[in-house]
Parts: structure tokens; sequence; C-alpha cells
């Protein structure tokens, strides 16, 4: 890990070589002007191999459906697990080979059509992976439009046609090409966009393709894969069946059962977290995804983020009653009223219009935090702001050098080694293909918000607003990120803006930050995928149909299994009608449902400013943009301690932007793992490491998502649930934690002051 500079990008060249040894045999003509690129990315390419195979189709098909299906199960289960596309990428090679090795070579004439094609038309070849990991990460990108079609019929517990629910799964995926189609010449044709973080793909496709000799006495990397595969399925079934309070365990909890203060400092789960610990990769791994992928030097400011955060700023704020903090939990996504009650949504909803009643909301209350989540909103706004005035400060310079020249090789038509070899060997996308699907999917976007008795909320301006803000940004967030690896989000500004031009209206604010901050999210992804397809020389049109078919079969995907789940698990997204240790509790949604009462209902102008309770938070914009500021001097002052340029303002402010529904012991024990492979494994047993690191990350993962569905499936579906014990719970039995100290405020299960 301390191979890696600031954001991740990887440094120059070190040792005259990269990590995985390979050569550029023909120097003089890969004038790429990037030294990373130069040393890791082939420049010679075979345009004869074929691409969009039947093993393509079956394989890239199944790994999006498969991806899809697993990760919108796993999004509403208490221990979230994100399972990414490495873990497809590894497991369909020797799929991929298996097949070329077993399936008849004849042509097959496709019914009524003059169409012919081959099931095995040779060796499985390297285009081929390619193409199928680019259908997974399709499967492995969550459809953010979820979480509104969750709310709705879950917590708001409306009803939803599901024609304008799956259209806007559909159109907010979607939007995304018009603007790839429309930026991809600066974006992915210069060679000075390089998209750092494609340069570990490149390197993983050909040290998978490298022929391997298996090591005496050793095993060779897949088979590495399945015998941890095997351990992690096996072992899942304790904390998903036999003894879920395994996931979190409180030691000081069990200690002191009697004491709020106690519980509040120990618990992992709804506390701080001080002596808790977790016996559970999907603990480990669940919310902040998996840390063996984790550079160590961004470990290490999560942190220090964290410390600062939830160990110093939270207590010195909860217990001076900041905001009235007693009356409310420590650490809480709920939303309470005045009396520290939870908040009575639906008092001040009209329920036919759904939009804010003013008479009884100033009859009310105004709606109170937890100080934690509070200052997660305020800590929001100093990331945004932090995260420009870092680019700016440490990659300015190179960003605008970067763009100027952009700006002349487009003008020139100036092109490296690569962009000279894909315009030779391969035909370029129509530009009209991608003005086609822009201009439709704006067309359905307007149909699914106006049509269906407007119950989606937004306005046809609304949705034009937010395709304007999405292609307004697009390009200067794209550069950032093809530069420097780090993605500005546009969702608090979105939130924002039709927060206060649109007030009352919870869906059309949640619909706005969709349209407005996915779209341009998806476009970002599409033109990265682009870039890995130029670096892989992949036929432009065959990278666009597995994009496009992907992006289809993984919304499609997204959308029947969040149905699904929705109108088949009872009392699903609610804690308190739910079965004892009963996994549905929708800990993500919760946290969207709450942001769409803050952002909609109640809107910024009633939170932020003085008719709120928060107008302070808006102090921390200034301080995020400032943050950087002694960070930066200090490395121009002390230009040889290279461990001050690693100091990441942004990352520190935003380490607990997923907390919740992310709880300290998932971050305490993401620590525990990432710094033991980071710097321990790392230094002590570099060869190890290299070899093995991301394929057991990846074989936890998947082992652990088979594990998952295969109990749902067989036994939790059926109503067979895990043995009636203590630790069946699903907590981490520190119930006290959520008790509030102030006196006077009654909570059931909680003592009374």
């Amino acid at each position: 890990m301390t191979g890696l500079v600031e954001d991740g990008v990887p440094p120059g060249n070190l040792s005259g070589r990269h990590h995985f040894d390979i050569d550029v045999k023909d120097e003089e003509v890969n004038d790429n002007p990037i030294e990373q690129v130069r040393l890791t990315v082939s420049t010679t390419d075979d345009p004869s191999q074929p691409t969009l195979t039947f093993r393509t189709w079956v394989l890239g098909l199944l790994s999006c459906s498969i991806l899809a299906f697993v990760n919108q199960f796993f999004g509403y289960r208490t221990n979230q697990l994100y399972v990414s596309s490495v873990s497809a990428q590894i497991l369909v090679l020797p799929l991929g080979k298996l097949m070329a090795a077993t399936l008849p070579t004849n042509q097959l004439r496709v019914p009524f059509t003059k169409w012919k094609f081959s099931m095995n038309p040779g060796p499985f070849n390297l285009k081929e992976h390619v193409l199928i990991t680019i259908f997974a990460n399709s499967g492995s990108n969550s459809v953010y439009a979820m979480n509104i079609i969750t709310i709705v019929l879950a917590f708001y517990k409306r009803k939803l046609h599901p024609a304008s629910a799956f259209l806007l799964a559909q159109t907010t995926q979607m939007l995304g090409y018009g603007w790839a189609g429309l930026f991809r010449r600066y974006l992915v044709d210069s060679p000075y966009m390089w998209w750092p973080s494609n340069l570990v793909q490149v390197s993983l496709f050909r040290a998978l393709h490298e022929k391997e000799k298996r090591p005496k006495g050793g095993r060779t990397r897949l088979q590495f894969f399945f015998l941890v595969f095997v351990c992690s399925f096996a072992y899942y079934i304790v904390p998903a069946y036999l003894f879920p309070s395994i996931s979190a365990i409180s030691i000081v909890c069990l200690i002191w059962k009697n004491s709020i203060t106690a519980q509040q400092i120990g618990s992992g789960a709804h506390g701080l977290g001080i002596g808790s610990f977790g016996l559970d990769w999907s603990t480990v791994a669940g919310f902040l995804g998996s840390p063996l992928a984790t550079p160590g030097f961004a470990i290490i400011n999560i942190l220090l983020g964290f410390v600062l955060i939830v160990y110093i700023v939270t207590p010195i704020a909860y217990w001076n009653n900041a905001y009235g903090a007693h009356k409310f939990p420590i650490i809480s996504s709920h939303t309470f009223d005045a009396m520290g009650n939870t908040y009575n949504i639906t008092r001040i909803l009209n329920q036919k219009n759904f939009d804010i009643n003013m008479s009884e909301y100033n009859s009310y209350s105004k709606l109170h935090l937890s100080t934690f989540f509070a200052f997660s909103y305020g800590l929001s706004f100093a990331t945004l702001t932090a995260t420009i005035s870092h680019v700016a400060l440490f990659h300015g310079k190179t960003i605008w050098h970067m763009w100027r020249m952009t700006a002349s090789a487009v003008k020139d038509q100036v092109g490296d080694i690569h962009t000279r070899l894909m315009k030779k060997n391969y035909e370029a996308v129509p530009q009209w293909w991608f003005h086609f699907i822009l201009f439709s999917m704006v067309g359905l976007a307007i149909f699914a918000c106006e049509g269906f008795g407007k119950q989606l909320q937004l306005p046809w301006w609304g949705v034009l607003m937010a395709c304007g803000i999405a292609l307004f940004f697009t390009l200067p967030i794209g550069i950032i990120q093809a530069t420097t690896n780090q993605q500005p989000g546009l969702n608090v500004i979105t939130e924002l803006v039709i927060g206060y031009i649109y007030p009352g209206k919870p869906l059309a604010n949640v619909a706005f930050k969709t349209y407005g901050y996915i779209s341009m999210s998806q476009a970002l992804m599409f033109l990265g995928d682009f870039k890995l397809g130029h670096y892989m020389k992949i036929p432009p049109k065959s990278m666009f149909i597995a994009q496009l078919a992907g992006t289809l079969v993984a919304s499609s995907t997204f959308f029947s299994t969040s149905w699904w789940l929705l109108n088949t698990v009872e009392n699903i997204c609610d804690p308190s009608k739910l079965p004892e240790g009963s996994p549905w509790t929708c800990p993500s949604d919760e946290v969207f449902y709450n942001a769409s009462i803050i952002w909609g209902v109640i809107g910024p102008l009633r939170m932020f400013t003085k008719h709120g309770n928060y107008p302070e938070m808006n102090w921390f914009f200034l301080i995020g943009l400032l943050a950087p500021i002694p960070v930066w001097l200090l490395a121009r002052k002390f230009p040889k301690l290279e461990w001050i340029k690693l100091i990441n303002m942004p990352v520190i402010i935003g380490t607990t932007a997923v907390m919740p529904p992310a709880r300290a012991v998932h971050f305490l024990m993401w620590f525990t793992v990432g710094i033991f492979f980071s710097f321990y494994v790392y230094r002590q047993h570099r060869a190890w490491w290299a070899r093995h690191n991301y394929i057991l990350s990846a074989a936890l993962d998947a082992g652990v998502a088979f594990t998952a569905v295969l109990v749902y499936f067989t036994l939790q579906s059926k109503g067979i649930n895990g043995p009636q014990w203590w630790g069946q719970d699903s907590t981490d039995h520190c119930p006290l934690a959520k008790c509030p100290t102030a006196p006077g405020v009654v909570v059931k299960g909680c003592p009374v002051f």
C-alpha cells in the first residue's frame, strides 16, 4: 500500500517497472504522455479476436443478473454486503475456458434470419473477459432509484404505480449515456484523461491471462479462491442463521446491563462502540467495502476522521447537551419532535397531495435530529467544499495543464498510440446513438414524473433543471475524476436547490436529486468503462452494446428484486414489527427516508436557516473550504516529508458520511482487518499479498453472498428461523444505548429521569 500516493493514484516509475512487471517492448511508438499508462497498458492489438460471442452474452448476462440480485437482496439487510464485479471477473475465467473446451464449434442459424453464430468460436480470449466484466460492473452498481421506491412503499405506506417505478429506475440509469456521448472526445479519446483506477483493472486482466504455473507445495490463484470461498460459505451459516448476535458483540453492555451511559459508550450498533467487535465478514465489509482493497493511506485518513468525529466531537457535543442532545439517542438517524418523541410525519403531511400542511407543522414542532446526525449534515457540506479546495490546491495545475493539452489534442485530432490503434482497427460509435438515448430518456423521465397521477411530484421543468445540472457538471467533475480518482458528489447541491425552489414535496426532492446527481455519476461510470475498453482495445460498438444491455438487465433485476421483497417480506423495513433476529431492517433506506423528510417535507429553509434548529451547520461550507489549506502549506514548506501529502482532508471530514446506516462496530472491524493487511501483511509478506490479497477479498464476499441467498430461499422464506435463544437477537444487546437522558422524556423500554 505504500506504493500509492494521495488519492490512490499510482506513483511514477519508482523502480522502472510496474507492480506486475509488464514491459512495453515498442517504447519508441508508445507516445502516451502518462508514465503509469506507458508502464501498464499494452500497445498491441489483435482485431481478429471475437468479442460479443455466445460465451460473452451468457456469462455477461448471468453475472450481471446475479450481482444485481445479490446486491439488492443484501441492500435491505441489517448487515449489508456489496459484492463487486471483481468476484465475477475472477469466476468467469475458468467458466469461459470450460465453455471453450466443451461447447460445439459448429455454426448455428438464428431462426427466421440469415444470422449465424458459433457457440464456441475458439479459445476464450481477453476481450471476451473484459466485456463480461463490463456486464458485471452494471450489476454491481446499485440503482439509486430503488431507495425512492422503497421509502414510498415501506416507509410512507403509499401506493406507487409499477410502470412509473420501473421507468424511474430505467431513466435515471440510462440518462448518463447522453452525457457520456457528448463528452467522450474529451474524457476518453484524450491521452491526458487517463483514469488512474482503470490501471488496476488492466493489470488484473493481464495477470489473470498470463500463464500461471502452480508453485511447488502451493496453490494457483484459482485454487486459493475456491478454498477461501468454501470456508466463507460454510462459516457464514453461523452469523446468518444460528448465532446472529456474533455480528456485533459489545463487551461493555454485557457487563453494565443497567447503565445508559455505559451502553452509549460500549454499544457498537447504537453508541461509540468502545470494546465492541464482530466475527462476521459482512460486519467488516458491509458498508465500507472491503478493507483489503483500500490503500493504507486511505485507511489511516479514515481512522483519523473516525476518532475526531466519533470519539472527540460527538461526546463533547452530546454531554454538553448541544441542540438538546439529551432528549435523543447519542447516535441515531431518526427524526424527532421537541419532546424527544419520534417525529409524527403523517401529522404534517396532506395525505391527498402528499405535501406539507403548514398549519399543522406550525402547531406541532420543528424537526429535531440527534446531535450526531445534525453534525453529519454539516460534515457533508464541509466534504463538498473540502473536495473542491483539495483538488484545486493539490491537483489544480495538473488538471489545468491536462485540460489545455486535451483541448489542443482534440482540436488538432492528435492522439496517442492507443487512440490511433482504436481508430485504425474499429468503427467509432455513431454520435446519433447517444443522442437518441438522451432525448428518449428525457422524454420518458418527464412521462414518468408527469404521468401516473403525478405520483413522483416532480414537474417537467424539474426534470429539465436536474438534467441541466448534470450536463453542466459532467465535464468538470469528469476531468477531476479522470486525473485524480476523486468524484465530488452533487447530492448536497441538488437537495439544496430543489429544497429551496420546491419545498414540502418529499418525492420531488428525491427524484430531482436522483436525476441530477445519479445521471452524472452514471455518465462518469460509462466513460470510465469506455476508457477501460480503450486501453484493452475493445471495439467501441461492442462496448456500447455490452454497457447498454448490462444497464437494462441490471436495472430491471434491481427493480424486480426490490418489488418482490417489498411485496413478500411482511413488515419489511419496520424493526418494531419484524420477528426477533430478522435481518430485513433496511438501514440505508431508513436514512434515505429521513433525508426525504429533512430536505423534502421540511426543507432546508426550515432546517438550516433562522427558521430551523441548525443554521450553524452552514458554517461547515466555509470550514471545508479552508481545511485543506494548512495541509497544502505544510506540504509546500516541507516537500521532503512525503507523508504530509497523504493527509486528505475531504476523506477525513467525510469519514462518517455512511454512518448511519454504518455503525461504530463496522468501522472498528474494518480498521482492524484493513490495518493488518495493509501494513503488517503487505510489509512482512509482500509476495503473498501481491498474489492473494484481492482474491481473498473476492472469495470472502462471494462465500457470504451465496450462503445468505441459500439460507433465505431454503429456510427463512418458508418461516424456518434459527433456534430461539439469546444469540438469535441480531442486535448487540445494548437496548439502553438508544435511550434519551433528559428529564421527562418517555420512550418505550427506557427509564424516565
